[in-house]
């Protein structure tokens, strides 16, 4: 497979050590140089005013009080006028298809937030088309102008035998991806009873991915710290994003584990896992900020690690350590503190210019030592990355859909059935085990509308099954006739439909078996909303921005309906998600992932 130009890309350090040398000593002159800027040092902690910062191949050459020496004809000279010079911010963990958008588009709305360095685990494409679509997504990333890393999936079907994704992943081919050139650990491992149990897949993997001296992504979503978690840190998965409460940071650090505290469109995990730092006292260098999961509205109107960066001061951290946290800590946990994280010789001139620090106010962006954004808007030329015709039609419903394929029929001779309901938790990912008594009306169990139970239906998008599994859901607050369904579904990736209307619902799905997969909003036969992707049913193809507008019209529309829910986009498109407890839909049925076994509707 060809690989992608690496042109801008600056050349190893062990090739470029002289000129570094040349340079910081006045044989040679720079590239660049940034001159009176206040230097954020995420080694030492400290802010060093009146810094020179010079540049050459894209990397950093002297970081000090002086750099005219390093000036010549042909150096371009800025001013940084008193202003911060902040490393460029890393993503510690995130998924690029969540924002709906490429790895390129994601990139575009990101870096004039001051990213530039992610690290991207592709298991929703992965679901969809195993590790072809992950190379795709993995040569995207080579040919962006900011650092890209890709985490090889580790559940591929995230719980076997609970689910059955697009594709599956072996231990044979996580072996075969810790040989690609950008590949960096291993994605987050979700299956956790798999590792505290030794499941030899689960085990396997994980062997794989030391032996190539590259690091462990982990998923530990259990409330339970007892023998269980303790198994799978043994197991051997290096850090953790899914805790939700400071106890859960607490139990990481102490285990050895990195703390990840994330704040996405949907997940608002950090006010409560940093006062492990803020009055618990733990070390915040074992701490890391991420996003996760980040739709492209957010990216475009709210911001990305830096908004996570300024959560974080808000809620008592020193910038420095809110940065730290967000640079430097990221890069030594994926072994990278040579290249990024920090400014500093020899590293790659990611850098930001910052006006205000505490708010992280992003002026300028450069990466590898290039200005990619100013004042919020991009002034590099990204060129869009063209996806083959193999990535997309991956909708395969077998069948046109009907009212009456999301019917509910109750025993003989039942007026009311008590059944499971699945309780969404407003900015969390886990969800509740609820119950309900609802009615039966003319053989079928009917929603409770006022009570907020409506109904939600798994339908089987890989293999063209024909298959619907029904069971209902409570949390969304819809009061109007309406039903939306989308293709993301974290993460076998099958089309969820959440409604209030059976006739809504069959048309909503039937309009993503159109379009090839996205995420649309009827209501009383019209369509509302549509945000199409036909890239894997996941991602669009077209630019962030009008991505975000749409996702924009989708979100007010949902609100029209009567929906309360923070970003409920996000919390719809993870109610398949079987490996986060308590109660989750697949094709397999209604799992409860406390015990990890299938339930039934009716109690």
């Amino acid at each position: 497979m060809p690989m992608p130009d690496r042109s801008n890309s600056p050349k190893p350090w062990t090739e470029m050590a002289t000129t570094l040398v040349d340079v910081a000593t006045g044989r040679k002159k720079a590239d660049l140089v940034v001159r009176n800027g206040r230097w954020v040092n995420v080694h030492s902690g400290e802010i060093i005013d009146g810094t020179d910062l010079a540049v050459i191949g894209g990397r950093f050459a002297y970081c000090g009080p002086d750099a005219s020496h390093a000036i010549g004809q042909d150096t371009q000279v800025i001013d940084a006028g008193g202003r911060y010079l902040v490393p460029g911010l890393c993503d510690g963990h995130m998924h690029v298809e969540s924002g709906m958008v490429t790895v390129t588009e994601f990139s575009r709305a990101v870096i004039p937030h001051g990213t530039t360095s992610m690290f991207i685990d592709p298991h929703e494409i992965a679901n969809v088309l195993g590790l072809p679509g992950v190379r795709l997504m993995h040569d995207e990333a080579l040919a962006m102008p900011i650092n890209v890393h890709v985490q090889m999936p580790s559940c591929v079907p995230s719980a076997p035998g609970l689910e059955n994704a697009g594709a599956v992943l072996t231990v044979e081919d996580v072996a075969e991806a810790m040989t690609w050139p950008n590949i960096i650990g291993l994605g987050e491992v979700m299956n956790f009873p798999g590792v505290a149990n030794n499941d030899p897949t689960m085990s396997g993997e994980i062997a794989a991915t030391v032996r190539a001296g590259k690091t462990v992504g982990g998923h530990y979503a259990s409330r339970d710290l007892g023998l269980p978690f303790h198994g799978y840190v043994a197991g051997g998965p290096e850090d953790d994003h899914e805790g939700t409460c400071v106890e859960d940071a607490i139990a990481r650090v102490r285990q050895g584990m990195k703390a990840m505290l994330r704040l996405g469109s949907a997940w608002y995990d950090v006010a409560t896992q940093i006062k492990a730092v803020t009055e618990s006292g733990l070390d915040p260098r074992n701490f890391i900020l991420c996003t996760d999961d980040s739709h492209s509205g957010t990216l475009v109107q709210q911001g990305h690690m830096d908004r996570v960066v300024r959560h974080a001061i808000q809620q008592g951290l020193k910038p420095v350590t809110a940065i730290q946290m967000a640079t430097i800590n990221t890069a030594q946990h994926f072994r990278l503190e040579r290249e990024i994280g920090s400014i500093a010789p020899g590293r790659r001139a990611d850098f930001l210019i910052v006006s205000d620090l505490a708010g992280m106010t992003v002026d300028e962006v450069y990466a590898r030592g290039v200005k990619l954004a100013e004042q919020g808007r991009l002034v590099a030329d990204i060129p869009a990355y063209a996806y083959p015709d193999s990535a997309k039609n991956t909708v395969k419903l077998g069948k046109h859909l009907s009212a009456e394929d999301f019917d509910i029929a109750a025993p003989k001779g039942k007026n009311e059935m008590r059944v499971r309901v699945i309780g969404v938790i407003e900015n969390q990912a886990p969800t509740r085990a609820l119950e309900a008594d609802l009615p039966v009306e003319n053989g079928l169990v009917a929603m409770d509308r006022k009570g907020d139970v409506c109904q939600i239906a798994l339908v089987e998008r890989h293999r063209g099954t024909g298959g619907v599994t029904n069971a209902f859901v409570s949390g969304f607050g819809y009061l109007k006739d309406c039903a939306m369904a989308s293709t993301v579904a974290h993460d076998s990736h099958h089309m969820i439909v959440v409604g209030t209307n059976k006739s809504d619902m069959a048309l909503a799905a039937n309009r993503l078996g159109e379009v090839g997969g996205g995420v649309v909003l009827f209501s009383e036969g019209k369509e509302l909303a549509l945000v199409e992707m036909p890239i894997a049913g996941l991602m669009s193809d077209e630019r962030a921005e009008i991505v975000a507008e749409k996702a924009e019209k989708l979100t007010k529309a949902m609100s029209d309906m009567g929906c309360t829910l923070n970003n409920a986009y996000m919390q719809h498109s993870l109610l398949a998600l079987v490996v986060i407890p308590e109660l989750r839909i697949s094709d397999v049925g209604l799992v409860d992932v406390r015990t990890f076994e299938k339930v039934d509707l009716f109690v």
